[in-house]
């Protein structure tokens, strides 16, 4: 299954055949199936009643440059994530003493674009779930190959397109326009020059700037840019927007150009609820031993799987963070793994679905 869903990469939104195919593996194990009309993604349930524990798998890959070609890219081990949760299903159809409940399984869509969640929670999806496990598997620096972590304490995240908006001129009349590279260079040092309380881990940096065309005689008085901003709390990535808002409108009367923000996706800060947590510290210590347990991994990284909780507060919820002694790291276009940790992943997680329901049966 992980050799297919690697090979075959689709980005958000378009996992059509990725979609197709988790179906019909369910399908073939049994479970109930609800898909949608107006987005991909699909469900599985097996069981009956409650409790109601819920896995999640996100779908999509990047896309991203490879040995000098952009296409979709599974450098984020989403595919890894989606073997896992069909891994504990192949699992629990061979339980012999099931405990009780509902498992469902949530393939969501379109993670990196921020919205597969929020998504999946207008739908309905988790509304009647009483606890909801996802996976990570994490880069090396953080989890070597055995080691596991109970939750991984994302930050929040803010992926910002803008645009700068002027007219071209000639190279030999450079008076007669503004040089839209020019407002780029002080867009970055504007970028670089914000400032929150350094109590709280936060970043801001331009990662895209496009101006000019074949013709080396007009300067460009138009761009197109990208801004990744990061924070440890949802309340710091609001005051890192509002400033950045700021900065770029003194940017625009400074030069004497419009230039116009859109926030493309939104991630938000983790919040772990402790009883999924505990349950799943239990799990790791009953698959990895108790030497491999580690404490809830704090990384500025981020993941849409909290919104599930933000916007169903009822939730209890946890990721867990798997070692896998991944290199060079996540979204490297050549990243790898080691893939014996994905039968790890499906035994901590097939534990911590049993745990979830006992403990809801009481």
């Amino acid at each position: 299954m992980f050799e297919h869903l690697h090979s075959h990469p689709e980005v958000s939104w378009k996992e059509v055949e990725t979609t197709i195919y988790v179906e019909r593996i369910l399908r073939e194990n049994g479970c109930r199936i609800r898909k949608f009309d107006d987005c991909t993604g699909v469900i599985g349930e097996i069981g009956e009643g409650r409790p109601v524990v819920a896995l999640r798998a996100d779908m999509d890959a990047l896309w991203q440059q490879v040995d000098g070609q952009f296409q979709a890219n599974h450098s984020c081990g989403h595919d890894a994530h989606m073997t896992m949760v069909l891994g504990v299903l192949l699992a629990l159809r061979q339980w012999n003493s099931w405990p009780g409940g509902t498992v469902r399984l949530i393939f969501q869509p379109a993670e990196e674009k921020g919205a597969g969640a929020l998504k999946m929670v207008d739908k309905g999806v988790v509304d009647d779930v009483d606890c909801l496990y996802g996976v990570h598997l994490r880069p090396v620096q953080e989890a070597k190959h055995g080691q596991a972590a109970p939750a991984i304490v994302h930050g929040a995240a803010r992926l910002i397109e803008g645009e700068i908006i002027g007219d071209d001129t000639h190279g030999a009349r450079p008076h007669l326009g503004v040089n839209a590279i020019d407002v780029g260079a002080a867009l970055v040092d504007h970028v670089n020059r914000l400032r929150l309380d350094p109590m709280i881990p936060y970043s801001a940096k331009v990662t895209k700037f496009q101006a000019g065309g074949e013709n080396a005689n007009i300067i460009p008085g138009s761009a197109s840019f990208s801004i990744d901003l990061r924070a440890q709390t949802n309340e710091a990535i609001e005051e890192l927007e509002r400033r950045l808002a700021q900065a770029v409108s003194h940017l625009g009367s400074q030069f004497g150009v419009g230039i116009n923000l859109s926030t493309e996706a939104e991630i938000a800060a983790a919040e772990v609820d402790d009883e999924a947590c505990d349950l799943m510290a239990g799990s790791i210590r009953d698959i990895a031993g108790e030497e491999n347990l580690l404490n809830p991994l704090v990384t500025p990284g981020g993941d849409d799987f909290h919104f599930y909780t933000l916007r169903r507060p009822h939730l209890k919820a946890t990721m867990l963070g798997l070692g896998c002694d991944l290199k060079p790291g996540l979204h490297h276009p050549r990243m790898t793994f080691n893939r014996d940790a994905l039968l790890t992943g499906v035994e901590i997680l097939t534990k911590a679905v049993l745990r979830a329901q006992k403990a809801g049966a009481k």
